[in-house]
């Protein structure tokens, strides 16, 4: 491929997933509607038709712009792997707790907007993508925890308790799951936990740096303006005794040459 059909490429694609990043966030949005009245009412067939209907159909919407990035990809193979979490997306449908990757949608909007924008705002995005991990986290634990036996989990108030104590790495363990997907959910919380708490803790490292940073700047511009200040006084002080001396040299000079010609 030649690097001008590779530019093309790329604008392409570009273009594509420009066009296509707020209809997602929007399908992903009300996959998450879906599932959460599903999960919550705890419906099952045939009353789940409306809500399994809803998530097939944004299940297909995800391949369809799987396909199309990977059709205009510059480097398909590589792209491929890169965006394995996409494919994930398409490939594992019928697994109900893993249909929840197409969440990171959202996550992404929110991240591409925090990248834009002021280093302050990546607060914001933590805090977002927190509130949606939390409850993303809750339903999926609460779908693969309520009928499993021995489980702690039979409701979502129990199931946010749980991800709020398990995402800020307290740990009460008076809830805990008992099924083997339940607690692959609970790692990865706990990783996304540490993640985001991270990159709170750097942003506001990064800011108080910043800050003292700043201070110090100013305060040494202070003393550069003093030191340019007391520098010129001193320049024309020098000038002044300079021109003193000259005078009194020379009303010196004029009285001798008087004196000696009288």
């Amino acid at each position: 491929m030649t690097e001008a059909r590779r530019a093309a490429s790329r604008r392409t694609q570009a273009h594509w997933r420009q066009l296509t990043d707020i209809p997602l966030t929007v399908a992903a949005a009300i996959f998450l509607v879906a599932y959460a009245w599903e999960v919550i009412a705890d419906l099952r067939p045939p009353d789940d038709i409306p809500t399994e209907t809803i998530m097939w159909v944004i299940w297909g919407i995800f391949v369809i712009d799987f396909v199309v990035n990977l059709v205009l990809a510059e480097r398909r193979v590589r792209w491929f792997f890169t965006h394995f979490h996409e494919f994930l997306i398409v490939a594992l449908p019928a697994l109900r707790p893993l249909r929840l990757l197409r969440l990171v949608t959202l996550l992404a909007i929110l991240q591409r907007g925090a990248g834009r924008a002021l280093r302050g705002r990546v607060v914001i995005y933590a805090v977002g993508a927190s509130m949606i991990l939390v409850f993303v986290a809750a339903l999926a634990e609460l779908d693969v925890e309520r009928h499993a036996p021995g489980s702690h989990i039979h409701n979502f108030g129990d199931a946010l308790w749980w991800a709020c104590v398990t995402i800020t790495s307290v740990g009460y363990g008076d809830i805990a799951p008992v099924t083997l997907v339940g607690r692959f959910i609970a790692v990865g919380v706990m990783i996304a936990g540490i993640a985001l708490l991270g990159t709170v803790t750097a942003t506001l490292a990064s800011f108080f740096i910043d800050r003292v940073a700043d201070t110090t700047k100013e305060e040494s511009d202070e003393t550069h303006a003093s030191l340019a200040t007391l520098t010129a006084e001193i320049s024309a002080l020098r000038d002044e005794l300079r021109q003193a001396t000259l005078a009194r040299d020379g009303g010196a000079v004029r009285t001798r040459t008087s004196e000696g010609a009288e």
